[in-house]
């Protein structure tokens, strides 16, 4: 899956040392949204890189967590803690903190991510999904980073089109409206 703790070291916030040597640049995203691809109606969350070439990360995600993102960048705070908001909650109340996140690698269709959490106890190092990455990041505006390498090899150039707001925001809305509450059991 993805490197231990033990593996990983920081020269600094763009610059990770992995076990063996290996040296890999990062590149610090933004959340661009979460878009519909259509007809398909797929989940697809839209990273962008922030300076540089400004290069887009499109990231197939599943309709839970695609809600999850969209509530937690729309401000929308339920009633009880959702799944997200409360490994947030038991990070902080460990004494730790979500220092960044990571994407690091896509495998066979399929993305890698990394947490980075800081503790009175050291730094750890824990593999996720991208999409929970970013569900946590957002609840905490966490720095995003991507690898050079991922960015370089599935960064696509984002052309910026005038659309109709209002209508990208009912198709989600519709979206939303869609899921049902058994989508979110396991």
């Amino acid at each position: 899956m993805g490197a231990r703790s033990d593996q990983i070291a920081f020269v600094n916030d763009r610059i990770r040392l992995i076990a063996g040597g290996t040296i890999q640049h990062m590149v610090e995203m933004e959340v661009e949204g979460v878009k519909l691809e259509v007809p398909a109606n797929t989940p697809v969350l839209m990273l962008r890189e922030i300076g540089g070439q400004r290069r887009g990360l499109p990231i197939y995600i599943g309709g839970p967590e695609a809600s999850a993102i969209h509530y937690a960048l729309e401000g929308i705070v339920s009633e009880r803690p959702l799944t997200h908001d409360l490994l947030v909650n038991v990070i902080r109340d460990m004494g730790g903190h979500l220092s960044k996140i990571v994407i690091t690698e896509e495998r066979e269709h399929t993305f890698y991510a990394e947490l980075h959490i800081d503790s009175p106890t050291g730094s750890r190092v824990v593999s996720c999904r991208p999409s929970d990455a970013v569900a946590l990041s957002v609840r905490v505006k966490t720095p995003i980073y991507a690898t050079t390498e991922l960015i370089d090899a599935l960064g696509v150039e984002i052309v910026v089109q005038p659309a109709n707001e209002e209508e990208i925001l009912d198709d989600f809305r519709q979206f939303i409206d869609s899921i049902n509450p058994e989508d979110f059991q396991s």
